[in-house]
């Protein structure tokens, strides 16, 4: 099995701050180039792209690859098919298309492709690492964060990988953007008081708030989709279990409590 990048292994559940440290730079917004298609190992489901559909990373075959199943966990399929170590994909709004993270080019990079696998692009083509794609409410725009060259922050860019733009500026690592259900701020992780806790910001990259203030490792926030509270796992009672708080940091309440461990939450859609 090929390893993980450390980036790459972030976004699977890994807490790895030691790495990033350092100062970034100026992004690189060079055209995206098209990878090859991949190839499926079953046969693809009638539904619509998207449409009450799973997609998620497993090294089933020997090393991390994107595949898509039914909600019931039938009609599984391989998306990538790629030496390389493909992970953390995440749906663009309408179901077309799905972005995700690999380090095929050397080294981790954001790329998206069709819900079918077909037209898989490379995005962000840096010499830096960029990782935990987000998809904007209106689908026109793709938070992530990236090591360029040393420290990791929280970048912006359009769907089809031009105009990156910095939002965060830190000595400490930011992490893991996760966009607001109206679009209009972003919530991160950051280890900039010494230790993780939560921070939010408006979509610009100002009026940077922290929201939680804990000795513990505060990570994975995942706004509710009427926007009004965030979901995040935290370590503050001995080992990681998920918690819920208002929008603006308020009403911390435990959800999980149990001795293994409980992180990455993600709110269900809507109805």
């Amino acid at each position: 099995m090929r390893p993980l990048s450390p980036l790459i292994a972030l976004t699977c559940g890994a807490l790895l701050l030691a790495s990033a440290c350092g100062n970034g730079q100026s992004a690189d917004s060079r055209a995206p180039t098209v990878t090859g298609v991949p190839t499926r190992e079953s046969t693809p489901s009638s539904q619509a792209p998207g449409a009450g559909r799973i997609t998620f990373a497993s090294d089933r075959d020997g090393n991390s690859e994107i595949y898509v199943m039914d909600a019931d966990g039938s009609g599984v399929i391989r998306l990538t098919n790629n030496p390389a170590a493909d992970s953390s994909p995440t749906w663009s709004p309408d179901g077309a298309h799905i972005a995700f993270v690999s380090d095929r080019d050397g080294n981790a990079e954001v790329y998206v492709m069709k819900a079918d696998g077909s037209g898989q692009t490379n995005l962000t083509r840096n010499p830096a690492e960029d990782a935990t794609p987000a998809w904007s409410p209106d689908g026109v725009r793709i938070a992530f964060h990236s090591r360029r060259p040393d420290n990791v922050d929280v970048y912006l860019m359009d769907q089809d990988g031009s105009r990156v733009t910095r939002l965060t500026d830190d000595p400490a690592p930011d992490f893991k953007p996760s966009w607001s259900p109206d679009g209009t701020r972003i919530v991160f992780y950051s280890s900039r008081s010494g230790h993780g806790d939560i921070y939010v910001m408006s979509a610009d990259g100002s009026g940077q708030t922290k929201l939680t203030d804990n000795p513990a490792e505060d990570a994975s926030p995942s706004w509710s989709p009427d926007g009004s509270r965030i979901a995040f796992s935290s370590d503050r009672d001995g080992n990681y279990e998920v918690y819920v708080m208002n929008a603006d940091g308020s009403g911390q309440t435990l959800l999980t409590d149990s001795s293994g461990f409980d992180g990455s939450p993600a709110w269900s859609p809507a109805p």
